[in-house]
This record gives C-alpha cells, structure tokens and sequence, in this order.
C-alpha cells in the first residue's frame, strides 16, 4: 500500500470523532512510521522471533502523547509454534538483560 494512502487511513483511525476503532495490520507491516494513538489495545496474532519486533508492534500504541491505559494480548495455545516462538522470545530477552 502507498505510503500517503497508508497514512490516510492512520489518520481516520487516530481521529476520536470518526468511528473507526478497528486497525488490522501484520507487525512486519506495522512496526516501524506508524502512530496508532488512537488506540490502546493491541492483539499480536503474528508473532515474530525476535523479541524486539513485537516491542516495536507494541509501540505504535503505547507511545507519547497516548492518554488511555494501553493493554497487550497474545493468543498462544499450547503445544503450538506460537507457543515454542513465546519461549524463545523469554529466553532472549533473559539474555539480553544479563548482556546488558
């Protein structure tokens, strides 16, 4: 999608007297130029390995100038390969903290 038609919609969405209130986007697509203020749920169907991909998802939403308590929800079932992808996420972000 066009940038200038991409932000379009960013704008209607972010807009509080226009009733959009749903944005549907990967986080590949999503994670990086797009401030999504007007929101302050976010559901991460996608999953990426690396654990800073979802952190960057994570804040389109939760950014300055966002008023509204912001919640995250993540839909892993057991035994499935979101669930070894949750796993691995921890333990790199485990590691990093030691690193750093």
């Amino acid at each position: 999608m066009a940038i200038t038609k991409r932000q379009k919609y960013v704008d209607q969405f972010n807009d509080p007297e226009r009733g959009e209130f749903v944005f549907l986007l990967s986080s590949k697509a999503g994670g990086c130029g797009i401030n999504l203020i007007g929101a302050n749920r976010l559901i991460l169907f996608d999953p990426d390995w690396n654990p800073a991909a979802d952190q960057q998802a994570l804040a389109r939403v939760w950014r300055d100038g966002q008023k509204k308590e912001c919640f995250v929800y993540r839909f892993i079932s057991t035994g499935t390969i979101e669930e070894k992808i949750f796993q691995r996420q921890a333990s790199k972000q485990a590691l990093s903290s030691c690193v750093v």
